[in-house]
């Protein structure tokens, strides 16, 4: 059986090994092990051309989970992401064929530019962790996990993600351009061979698994929460609804996306406690995509992380 500190100590692990394809990203790496230790999915956001998919695929090499990769377009009908009945012609009947959901990891590439009838498909396998195929739930195999990509500025065919779908996202990463630090060891990397579609040959292997999974979330819900920082989390949540610029405000569902964010934060630090800090630390992860802006605050220049920035400085911390 694995212990909590193996498991603790495999997880980390995951941010070297990662390191091994992607240069930086260290904030994304971190916010893709909170969402595995939370049972959470991910959207992921940044401009084309900045890794977001190498990061995926990377996480997936170094995870010894079953993997699928979807790239959604325009033409992608739900079938095609859950599964179909298909006739077989030898028993005169028809049988299901399982879609690429049915996997631990399921990498949604480009999840905006699939319509929404499409995206729906996925409403299902990501809260219920089964999807329906006439009429007969199947179960999804556990761990289950959606990390869906998106690019914020080609918005031509694109389909934005509608709020109940957003709601679903445990947290929502942003992947800002390299620094020039970074953006030369990138080049320098190609310059000596690296192969973005060879991450075993840049030595990327898996180094956890189900077991460190399994005990790492058992670990995190032993960590313990303070009435003072749940009353924290709450004031937090509740703030957002009366901001002059948002019409949407976080709901329930994201206060407790927000604990449990911040409780598997807390244990990979080495804690069995939160603090305030990493509430703090966590809050606009897992709460910027759940916060709909106002048309005229838009354009006046409002974000969801501006929102937020003010509401933290707002709220009264507790000692």
């Amino acid at each position: 059986m694995t212990s909590a500190a193996d498991a603790r100590e495999a997880l980390i692990a995951l941010r070297a090994e990662v390191a091994k394809a992607v240069v930086g990203n260290d904030g994304a790496v971190s916010g893709l092990i909170v969402a595995l230790l939370c049972r959470g999915h991910v959207l992921l956001e940044g401009v084309p051309g900045v890794a977001k998919t190498l990061l995926v695929r990377s996480l997936a090499a170094a995870l010894d989970l079953t993997t699928t990769r979807v790239q959604f377009t325009p033409d992608l009908m739900p079938g095609d992401v859950t599964g179909s009945l298909v006739y077989d012609a030898r028993t005169a009947d028809f049988s299901f064929r399982e879609g690429p959901v049915f996997t631990n990891l399921l990498l949604a590439d480009e999840i905006n530019r699939t319509p929404p009838k499409t995206q729906s498909s996925l409403l299902e396998a990501m809260e219920e962790r089964q999807v329906s195929v006439d009429g007969k739930p199947r179960a999804l195999p556990d761990p289950f996990i959606v990390i869906a990509t998106q690019n914020p500025v080609e918005y031509e065919g694109t389909y934005p993600l509608p709020e109940a779908q957003l709601d679903r996202f445990l947290v929502k990463l942003t992947m800002p351009e390299p620094s020039r630090e970074d953006e030369y060891g990138i080049l320098l990397r190609h310059a000596e061979g690296f192969d973005p579609r060879d991450l075993t040959a840049a030595g990327v292997k898996p180094v956890a698994g189900p077991a460190q999974l399994a005990a790492g979330r058992a670990a995190v819900a032993d960590v313990k929460l303070r009435p003072e920082v749940i009353a924290y989390i709450v004031d937090l949540c509740r703030a957002t609804r009366t901001s002059p610029s948002v019409r949407l405000g976080v709901s329930p569902r994201g206060a407790t996306a927000l604990l449990a964010a911040a409780r598997a934060w807390a244990w990979l630090a080495g804690r069995d406690y939160v603090t305030p800090d990493d509430v703090k630390a966590l809050a606009r992860p897992a709460l910027r995509h759940r916060l709909g802006l106002r048309p005229e605050a838009e354009l006046e220049g409002a974000t969801a992380d501006g929102v937020l920035e003010r509401v933290l400085a707002s709220v009264p911390v507790p000692r």
